[in-house]
């Protein structure tokens, strides 16, 4: 995500550029305030605050040319630091040197407001030894040694959450005291129940919505039991009503109880259908923890780093990067786009075979509300519980890209509600990783389309499909070419329009996922195996790991962005997500049918089979704890490669132990009953 600081511009140039700018005014007290503070560190003795708030201001560190720039000085330091009448603030002074841009953490008194620590710093009031406190970079380090002002933020030391935020954390309490709720409410029925000795009423509406649910299990012993109370039932010549009410209420709440919700998540039998698809979750699993590397490393580098430059010097000369943020753009996102084609086409055929062989209007609007039921409450939760967390965080030096980003959910929330956060400007996407959500719901309401003309005509289905692929190889490799976009990581980053125009976009990224639609309509429909001779699966595999090196290797190629329209990079940009959708796709068929090897029994190892259960909840969490792992720092992260790694592991740790707490009170209990 690309994340811009827009704001107006302060030419500061020293005393001299002073002259040249509108009079601006200072608070009365803020100015005492500020001139008590310089006085003092004036001074041969200064008192034990102004020493603190001086040594709080940012100053230049090594590296430089590295990239460490930015001078976040000590945030902490300056709020504990107490004068005569005020406090010390942290304010940060964005600036912009040559083509270098940079912030300074600087501590003020806290009687002084943003537009007067602007006006102190454009008019460089802020000086020791009739030296400015914000020096710029030192020419032999940066060519240009005039400053530009672009802005000035102080953070604020106190919580102050709107109605808005209130509202976002009262809603996330609710959805999740709801199944708490049901299951406190369920064990205090079962304990009433193990109490019973005699049948009763209650007794006998207690079994009867277990026999329902089929949610309760039992020993022997209390099987028997059961047995008994059962048959006793079965005497009365009429069911009560407050029985059959009873035994609703008591399902209902069995259904959303953790009771319930728990069960199977670590279980290793695979929640796919019976006839295969056992790679699905081991494809599914890999991606995921590519996509969480990706951002692990993706988030800090944005401005946390003091050796920016460093780090993309050496992601950018070797493939072996590719896994972090280097080469082509995060392919895992069409790996996943592939899956869920492939599963939503299934997914359909199996509720039309069911429904006697009829595609209704009922049926694809039960098909498509399943959907939003799936992936609508923890998406709402995760977005109410990120806008409440904003509220509620002090954050560090390094909190503004993400939170000017995270902050237009007050604005533009109703897009992810509706599911079209993507056909947004990217600056105004809530969320901004939630753009997946939509994009994935937009291309699976074409699955029933598509699944009706295959059905009706197998020609134009194939007319029409291979269009729709065309159409997004044509529109990708065209807006490639038009806006010279860049088709290498880590210069996407740099390039607004590859975001805006390119990347979230439906008619550039549907082409996995019709393959994916593709792919499932053919497994399903196979009657004999596709391979039937060993050196076709031979070639096959060597096609295929020839294509994924092909897809990988040829960014490190067209890596620098072109300055014209370019021909190499719009084909690539065109073809290679479909591409690679067809090479993941050979893999599946070749694990199904026998032909996956040592790849197969990695891939369908059980290990994977919990971990599936839970990417949903994984996906959407993670960014949220690589977000406050940065805002809470207030110096810069230092790149490395072992400190990357351990980044990725901690963050990978936290979100497998809460995804699995997310799963079990918020995603599994307002499934609707399949």
């Amino acid at each position: 995500m690309i994340l811009h600081l827009v704001a107006f511009l302060l030419f500061v140039g020293g005393r001299g550029a002073v002259e040249n700018t509108q009079i601006l005014t200072v608070s009365q007290r803020c100015l005492e305030d500020t001139n008590t503070f310089l006085r003092e560190i004036n001074q041969d003795e200064p008192k034990g605050y102004a020493v603190l708030m001086y040594d709080a201001f940012g100053k230049v560190g090594s590296n430089v040319v590295g990239g460490n720039t930015n001078q976040p000085g000590l945030l902490q330091q300056c709020r504990s630091a107490h004068g005569p009448s005020f406090s010390g603030q942290y304010c940060q002074v964005f600036l912009r040197q040559g083509r270098v841009q940079y912030f300074v953490g600087i501590c003020v008194p806290d009687s002084c407001e943003k537009d007067d620590v602007q006006t102190l710093v454009l008019y460089d009031q802020l000086q020791f030894n009739q030296m400015s406190l914000i020096p710029p970079l030192p020419s032999i380090l940066v060519n240009q040694s005039t400053q530009e002002m672009i802005m000035t933020h102080c953070l604020s030391s106190k919580i102050a959450p709107d109605t808005s935020d209130i509202t976002c954390l009262f809603v996330c309490c609710v959805m999740v005291a709801i199944p708490l709720g049901a299951t406190l409410l369920t064990a205090m029925i079962r304990w009433q129940w193990k109490r019973k000795v005699e049948p009763t009423l209650e007794s006998s509406c207690l079994n009867a919505a277990l026999n329902l649910y089929g949610t309760l299990k039992t020993s022997s012993s209390s099987s028997s039991e059961t047995n008994s109370w059962s048959s006793e039932e079965s005497n009365s010549n009429h069911p009560t009503q407050t029985c059959a009410l009873q035994s609703r209420v008591y399902g209902c709440l069995q259904a959303i109880s953790i009771q319930k919700t728990t069960q199977g998540i670590f279980s290793t039998s695979t929640s796919i259908p019976v006839g295969g698809y056992a790679s699905l979750n081991g494809i599914r699993v890999l991606s995921l923890l590519w996509i969480i590397c990706g951002h692990s490393a993706q988030f800090p580098v944005i401005n946390s780093l003091d050796n920016y430059k460093d780090w993309r010097k050496t992601v950018e000369s070797s493939p072996f990067y590719v896994l972090t943020i280097s080469g082509p753009v995060f392919m895992a996102v069409d790996t996943f786009l592939l899956l869920g084609g492939l599963l939503s086409a299934r997914s359909l055929l199996g509720s039309i075979n069911k429904a006697e062989d009829k595609l209704s209007l009922s049926l694809v609007g039960s098909y498509l509300l399943k959907r939003i039921t799936r992936i609508q409450p923890l998406h709402l939760f995760i977005m109410c519980l990120t806008i409440g967390l904003i509220s509620l965080v002090k954050w560090g030096p390094y909190w503004f890209p993400f939170i000017d980003t995270v902050m237009d959910c007050k604005t533009y929330w109703w897009a992810n509600l509706l599911l079209i956060s993507n056909l947004l400007p990217v600056h105004e996407i809530c969320i901004p990783w939630t753009w997946y959500l939509s994009l994935d719901f937009q291309c699976y309401a074409t699955t029933p389309l598509l699944v009706y003309l295959y059905r009706l005509n197998r020609s134009v289905f194939m007319v029409v499909a291979g269009g729709l692929l065309l159409m997004t190889i044509v529109a990708s490799a065209i807006i490639t070419a038009h806006l010279q976009l860049p088709v290498f990581q880590p210069s996407t980053m740099t390039s607004e329009n590859y975001v805006l125009y390119y990347y979230v976009k439906p008619y550039t990224r549907y082409g996995p996922f019709l393959i994916g639609i593709l792919t499932g309509i053919y497994l399903t429909a196979k009657k004999n195996p596709l391979l039937k001779q060993w050196w076709q699966a031979a070639l096959g595999w060597l096609c295929c790991l020839s294509l994924l090196a092909l897809l990988v290797g040829l960014p490190y190629i067209l890596k620098e962005t072109p300055a014209n329209p370019s021909v190499p990079h719009a084909l690539y940009q065109g073809l290679h997500r479909p591409l690679w959708a067809l090479a993941v796709t050979w893999i599946i068929l070749a694990c199904e049918e026998g032909y996956g090897g040592f790849i197969k029994r990695f891939l369908s190892l059980t290990f994977w089979v919990p971990l599936s259960k839970i990417s949903f909840a994984c996906y959407l969490i993670h960014p949220v704890f690589i977000i406050l792992y940065i805002g809470f720092q207030e110096t810069p992260i230092h790149y490395t490669d072992i400190n990357f790694m351990y980044l990725f592991l901690g963050h990978l740790v936290l979100t497998l132990a809460v995804s699995y707490m997310l799963t079990v009170l918020v995603e599994k209990p307002y499934l609707l009953p399949k």
